[in-house]
């Protein structure tokens, strides 16, 4: 499989048109896609333009082809609409539906949508997002039109192999209001209520219930904040529970702008927090201890006769000029002395293969 974090692209790729103006705020917040780009080339230089849809994909396609995964999953972190019936939370996104190529470009198999952005734009902004991903035949896992819908699993077979369960869930430590909770009448995300053990053994007992011999369970969760590499002690007690309980084989954690560290529990991984994989904060100071540019590519192997992970392997990105980028050595170097370090906390080491790639190692 190919897994990463947050997912933000397409937002602005319209938009990359010259302009003299420098960025502007409207009472304090950004009003276009725009200023984004003005502050990425004030930082990095300019962007050509226009660009093709897969431009912000960068060397990512490159790797993608060279491992071949199964299937590509993704947080995607934006609604994608032309609504204007937002909410005013702080910080609203949204992607124009015209731009849906940027995720077909990258043979995107599955979206997933618990997350804190994908109903900025209200329930109508909702359902064109549902809509607009439906019409490219991308999966989805996590939001619905109604309470069934968001909670049922992107199901995909692999050929030979099995299938693949994805189920998506928020977590409101991550800024999901809990007025997004889908219902039987009103659209919305699959909010879990907490983080118990109870909370865990409700959601491995309907994976039980629709695992299959050869099934590889995926459960993709949006919870915690956006910085910082220590992880609670909730979050890692819910994810054993699931793991105890028969209800996970990965455990795909995002919200945390940058990787946290990676525990192999009972022979599963647990990535607690993916970090960003594509984004337009480029520029945008304030958090650059956490080298929020540094992203990574993750490719579980996982052996579907038992569910245990085979391997892991880690490719390292660099957002620049709104591309995802191979970094210089020295900072994959940094990237896993990072990793390893946190890792380590759950047992687990991370280390360069001389090719500019990561492995995780455990016992």
């Amino acid at each position: 499989l190919f897994l990463c974090g947050d997912v933000m692209t397409g937002r602005g790729i319209d938009q990359i048109l010259p302009h003299p103006a420098p960025p502007r705020l409207h009472e304090g917040y950004m009003t276009s896609a725009r200023q984004y780009v003005d502050i990425a080339e004030q930082a990095n230089g300019l962007i050509p333009k226009p660009v093709s849809y897969d431009y912000v994909w960068g060397d990512a396609l490159v790797e993608l082809e060279r491992l071949r995964p199964d299937f590509r999953i993704i947080n995607l972190e934006t609604a994608v609409t032309v609504s204007e019936a937002w909410h005013p939370k702080g910080i609203n996104y949204r992607m124009h539906p015209e731009n849906i190529p940027c995720l077909t470009a990258a043979g995107i198999d599955c979206c997933v949508l618990a997350n804190n952005h994908v109903l900025d734009w209200g329930e109508a902004g909702l359902i064109e997002t549902l809509e607009t991903l439906e019409a490219v035949d991308i999966r989805m896992a996590g939001a619905g039109r109604n309470q069934a819908q968001a909670e049922a699993p992107a199901i995909m077979e692999v050929p030979g192999k099995g299938r693949v369960l994805i189920f998506s869930f928020g977590d409101v430590s991550s800024g999901v209001p809990p007025s997004w909770t889908a219902s039987e009448t009103r659209p919305g995300i699959n909010l879990i209520p907490n983080l118990s053990t109870a909370t865990a053994e409700r959601i491995a007992k309907r994976v039980r219930a629709m695992r299959q011999p050869g099934d590889v369970a995926v459960i993709s969760i949006h919870w915690g904040g956006n910085w910082g590499y220590p992880v609670p002690s909730r979050q890692r007690t819910f994810a054993h529970a699931l793991i105890d309980g028969g209800g996970a084989d990965i455990l795909h954690g995002h919200s945390s702008h940058h990787p946290k560290g990676i525990e192999v529990y009972r022979n599963r991984p647990i990535l607690y927090g993916c970090g960003d994989f594509l984004n337009d904060y480029e520029g945008i100071g304030g958090y650059e201890e956490f080298r929020d540019d540094l992203t990574l590519m993750y490719f579980p192997s996982v052996d579907p006769n038992n569910g245990e992970l085979k391997s892991l392997i880690m490719t390292p990105m660099q957002i620049r000029n709104f591309r995802l980028n191979r970094p210089a050595p020295k900072d994959t170097e940094w990237l896993a002395a990072l990793l390893d370090r946190e890792s380590q906390r759950f047992g687990t080491r991370v280390e360069t293969d001389g090719e500019g790639r990561l492995n995780l190692r455990w016992q």
